[in-house]
């Protein structure tokens, strides 16, 4: 086995210094002395999803990232694996666990997973090799990582089994918690100046639905109102990065396709990376439904730099316009609870104007914008592929 350290500074010596993902009891030291060092970035994701697009926004930004996750969760992290990192052609290192090892005993519910965990690597044509056990190891593998990443522009994975870092139990029990190898000394969770929120709905509600306004006249006024030299614009999957396309194409502007309920996590990981950037991520209801758990994360992790705006229809417009149930859903009070700094409502695109010129302190701004279903006739799709889009992006915002 090694110690966590051996590996960390490795890793930090080419240049990973961002760290996200779920816990496993494999990765307690691991994760504990990335969290104990204050020049390392530990974001505590809500899902392995969420951890994926989260540190693909910092890859973006020039900050390699580390994913780390136990292979129960890795069903969790497919979707962005194979319909973002893939096809944008970002390069992430994944650290997957391998609980249902066949050589130990472990619960029932990881018999599967530890079958088929390399075998959905494979699959998703992600190389992997096993985690390193000794320390003469650690540099040939993140030699070897990092020179296909570098490459292919693709994820990497190790596979890490029980027992290949120096386990904090172990220590504990000889040497007393308190003087343990990395027991926590600090939190990840980031200490907030102002708990307060300002929470704005009634003024903005119109009387009748039919008098909302399109995605495509909500988006036309976003464009108006952002300055494309120092602000970038993330649109979800569907007909909103379509429509954000026909409005507008701007290098400043990254359509996403697939990775459906991603686009706000990518923006977190982005927008701390490059804190100097505004960074606008454009939702949809049934996106922001499928992963309403990165509200909190970016509650309790985003800067007054990221801005939120949910374009709500309350159907799956691209689908066929099937109801999603977003019609009873208060947003903004789930946004205020999580703790943006401004969250605003209403059905008048006179609260895009607001949320612009709002001073939310040190946290994220929110707006749940309703709008009528419906796209443009003809609508086209991008005539750039992602990676493509995703190239020129970085190069807008220097980081090419």
């Amino acid at each position: 086995m090694i110690q966590a350290e051996e590996f960390v500074e490795a890793a930090r010596n080419l240049g990973f210094e961002w760290y996200t993902g779920v816990p496993c009891s494999f990765l307690t030291p691991f994760i504990n002395y990335v969290i104990n060092d204050v020049q390392l970035r530990y974001i505590s994701a809500a899902n392995e999803g969420d951890a994926v697009a989260i540190a693909a926004g910092a890859a973006i930004a020039g900050k390699p990232g580390v994913v780390m996750m136990q292979n129960s969760g890795l069903g969790n992290a497919v979707n962005p694996l194979t319909s973002l990192t893939y096809i944008f052609r970002i390069p992430l290192l994944l650290i997957c666990t391998l609980r249902g090892d066949r050589l130990l005993q472990d619960e029932p519910q990881h018999q599967l997973m530890g079958q088929i965990t390399d075998k959905l690597l494979q699959t998703m044509t992600i190389p992997w090799e096993f985690f390193p056990t000794d320390a003469a190891e650690i540099e040939p593998v993140l030699q070897r990582a990092t020179a296909y990443m570098q490459q292919e522009r693709c994820p990497y994975a190790l596979i890490m089994r029980k027992g290949a870092i120096s386990s904090l139990r172990d220590a504990t029990r000889t040497m007393g918690y308190a003087n343990a190898p990395h027991a926590l000394t600090r939190s990840s969770i980031p200490e907030r100046e102002n708990s307060s929120s300002t929470h704005i709905q009634q003024s903005f509600f119109r009387d009748r639905k039919e008098q909302r306004v399109s995605r495509s006249e909500a988006l036309a006024r976003i464009v108006e109102l952002i300055d494309p030299k120092n602000t970038v614009v993330i649109a979800t999957t569907g007909y909103t990065g379509r429509e954000l396309f026909a409005s507008k194409d701007s290098a400043n502007h990254l359509y996403m396709v697939g990775s459906m309920g991603c686009a706000s996590s990518m923006g977190l990981g982005l927008s701390l990376a490059r804190p100097d950037l505004k960074v606008v991520v454009i939702d949809g209801d049934g996106a922001a439904l499928m992963r309403m758990g990165n509200f909190a994360t970016i509650g309790t992790y985003g800067g007054a730099n990221l801005i939120h705006i949910l374009l709500d229809n309350e159907v799956h417009d691209s689908t066929g316009a099937q109801a999603t149930v977003s019609a009873g859903i208060s947003f903004a009070k789930i946004a205020e609870a999580c703790g943006y700094g401004v969250t605003l409502a209403g059905d008048d695109p006179a609260l895009l104007d607001a949320l612009f010129t709002a001073d939310s302190n040190t946290r994220p701004k929110f707006a749940h914008l309703k709008i009528r279903p419906g796209t443009l006739e003809n609508l086209p799709r991008p005539n750039l592929t992602p990676e493509a889009v995703l190239q020129r992006f970085m190069k807008h915002i220097g980081n090419s």
